[in-house]
């Protein structure tokens, strides 16, 4: 993997642990996923966070073109796993991201 394809890689789990607002020089840079914690998981909220992915990764990171978003449960209670595919412009590389998001984030939930 070159330096590049890691920096990107930061860079999207900077911006998917980043919530709107956080950044002063950049109000609209991070996601809204935290507006998902205590949600229960239906269609309805996996089609919002993959929603919410695609338009922050769109404004934020013009070096990738996502081309899938998935959401799945974990075999533990309250925890989401989203993996993100992706190319990176420039090398045309495909590559994917896992993210483990906390529906409860007071859970003792370990990934």
């Amino acid at each position: 993997m070159s330096e590049h394809e890691d920096d990107i890689e930061e860079s999207l789990r900077i911006l998917l642990n980043t919530y709107p607002g956080e950044r002063t020089m950049q109000p609209e840079f991070g996601t809204r996923l935290r507006d998902y914690c205590f949600e229960s998981f239906s269609l309805r909220t996996e089609t919002l966070i993959k929603a919410e992915i695609r338009k922050s990764i769109l404004l934020n990171e013009p070096r990738v073109d996502v081309e899938a978003i998935v959401v799945e449960q974990t075999e533990k209670v309250g925890v989401l796993r989203i993996n993100i595919v992706y190319v990176v412009r420039s090398t045309n590389s495909r590559r994917n991201i896992v993210f483990p998001f906390y529906l409860n984030e007071a859970t003792d939930a370990s990934v």
